[in-house]
């Protein structure tokens, strides 16, 4: 076998190695149910819930607390499946967490309770404006 087929073998191995290694750490969307049966099972990986944050009839968010350290925070989230869910977050709120659309969060339950690792926001409406103005 010449060398140059060796070294391809060898690259192509290593390569099907590193996408099946990433491709068992890609998240799809889950359900705060689906979450839970996860941490039932015995499963404590990491998932993604997306949700928006509970809102009253007035728009007004319900639920934002900060903890008591001032440090951390805890959110109430309501996910595709209408299912509401206290999030515990041991960091700062992220700056534009009130004003986004859609919240991904990223974490699992522990103890009954969901605690978050990482926070995405979701603000279409703010590109929305810059399109608009940039179609002008």
């Amino acid at each position: 076998m010449k060398k140059s087929h060796l070294f391809i073998i060898i690259v192509l191995a290593v390569a099907i190695g590193i996408i099946v290694t990433t491709g068992n750490d890609a998240s799809t969307y889950e359900t705060f149910s689906q979450a839970a049966a996860r941490a039932q099972s015995g499963n404590n990986s990491d998932i993604h819930v997306v949700g928006q944050l509970k809102k009253d009839a007035t728009g007004t968010i319900v639920g934002l607390r900060e903890g008591v350290d001032k440090v951390s925070m805890s959110f109430v989230l309501v996910d595709q499946e209408g299912r509401e869910e206290t999030v515990y977050y041991n960091q700062p709120m992220p700056t534009d967490l009130i004003k986004s659309e859609q919240v991904v969060v990223i974490g699992r339950f522990k103890d009954n309770r969901f605690v978050a690792s990482k926070i995405l926001l979701k603000c279409p409406s703010k590109y929305q404006e810059e399109n608009k103005s940039l179609a002008s």
